[in-house]
This record gives structure tokens, C-alpha cells and sequence, in this order.
């Protein structure tokens, strides 16, 4: 569940900002400032193409797509049509953000795909991360009460909003819903149409909540 067992930070400009965070989920409210405060000092070849939002000049930006502030897209990545970034959002670089996704609150590390029709609310993906289509993030319960992360260890975060954390190389198929406080381990893989709940080991794969195997 800890920060340095589902990521590399090597592979995020908030790599800094996330070795501070024992858990991943500790990121989630500072994201917004933290973008702010890094697009302020960015490098060249990035561009400030509304206020607080940055974009580096090598992106495809599909006419059709919203990015709203505060927001970074970064090098070489891809926003299709339709794609609705409602903001708070750290997009690595060589990221895919496709058509009628949405983000709001959350990093991606560079490489990461959510493609086609996915909704990503305060998550964070690792490196090469990908969702299928129609993958989702589930981050509020029905009660509104604030969330746990289910583990060996159970979790209180404290906040009402959570999404899910998934690990570098880690794949989520198609049409699945992750949970509020879902840890999806580096390397494991989610079968389509799943509903996951709680803390997926690194290197294994989940086929329903009582049949996750080892990787082999």
C-alpha cells in the first residue's frame, strides 16, 4: 500500500512531491497547489495556453478537448476528442488521454493510457499504467463517509474522496470498476467486468474477489 512499493518516482515530474507521502493517498490534497507551484517553473518547451494550465509544445491536443485549470500535460502526450479534464490533473509524459475520458485530481506517471472512456477521480497511476475502455474509478461511497483502504491492515484516509491507486505496469480491463480506496499492486493485471475492492498484490491476477492468482 505504501508509496515506494506501487511506484518509481523516477518516472514522474511529482516524484519529489510524492516521496514525501508515506501512502499514496496523503498526495491527494495537494495536488492542485503542487501543479500550480510546479507549472510556474517549468522549462522550455512548455506553453501556458490559459491561466494555470501548461502544455508542452510536442502534445496533441484534439480542438474538441477541455483542459481546465490547474493542469500539466506533458511531453509527447495525447489528449483526444472529447477528453474532459476538469482539472488538478499531472499528466506525464507519453501518456494517452483518449476519447470522453475524464480526470479530475489526480498524477499520471509517464506512460500511462486511459484511452477511451474512462473516468479517473483523485487516483494516481504508475508508470505504463493502463485502463481499458470503459475502466473506472469509483471515489465516493454510497454513505459518504470517509474511506477506508482495506489491506492486511485496514485504513482510515479521512476523506470522503478516494479513488484508486494503481501500480507501475499495472493493467485494468475493460469495463471494470475499482473502488473507492482500490490498491492495484505493480504488475497485476484485473480481468474485465471486475469490481475490486481493497489491496491487489504486486505480480498476480485478479479474477473475482476470492480467486486473485500469482503471475507466472
Amino acid at each position: 500500500m505504501k508509496t515506494n512499493d506501487l511506484y518509481d518516482l523516477a518516472h514522474t515530474v511529482a516524484g519529489e512531491y510524492l516521496s514525501s507521502c508515506e501512502y499514496p493517498w496523503q498526495a491527494l490534497g495537494g495536488i492542485s497547489s503542487f501543479i500550480i507551484s510546479l507549472g510556474e517553473r517549468l522549462g522550455d518547451g512548455y506553453l501556458c495556453v490559459s491561466p494555470g494550465v501548461w502544455v508542452h509544445k510536442t502534445c496533441k491536443i484534439a480542438p474538441t478537448a477541455y483542459i481546465g485549470a490547474p493542469a500539466i500535460i506533458g511531453k509527447n502526450s495525447e489528449v483526444r476528442h472529447g477528453a474532459f479534464i476538469r482539472g488538478s490533473a499531472l499528466v506525464g509524459e507519453n501518456c494517452v488521454v483518449g476519447n470522453s475520458a475524464e480526470l479530475k485530481n489526480v498524477i499520471l506517471f509517464d506512460g500511462v493510457q486511459v484511452p477511451h472512456y474512462n473516468y479517473v477521480g483523485d487516483s494516481i497511476l504508475g508508470y505504463k499504467a493502463h485502463m481499458g475502455a470503459g475502466s473506472v474509478t469509483s471515489n465516493v461511497k454510497s454513505d459518504k463517509t470517509s474511506v477506508t483502504v482495506h489491506g492486511e491492515t485496514e485504513i482510515d484516509t479521512g476523506l470522503k474522496k478516494v479513488g484508486a491507486f494503481i501500480g507501475d505496469f499495472a493493467e485494468v480491463g475493460c469495463n471494470s470498476v475499482l473502488n473507492p480506496g482500490t490498491v492495484i499492486g505493480r504488475r497485476a493485471s484485473v480481468y474485465p467486468l471486475s469490481s475490486v475492492r481493497g489491496v491487489i498484490p504486486a505480480d498476480s491476477i485478479y479474477k473475482s474477489a476470492d480467486k486473485i492468482v500469482p503471475r507466472v
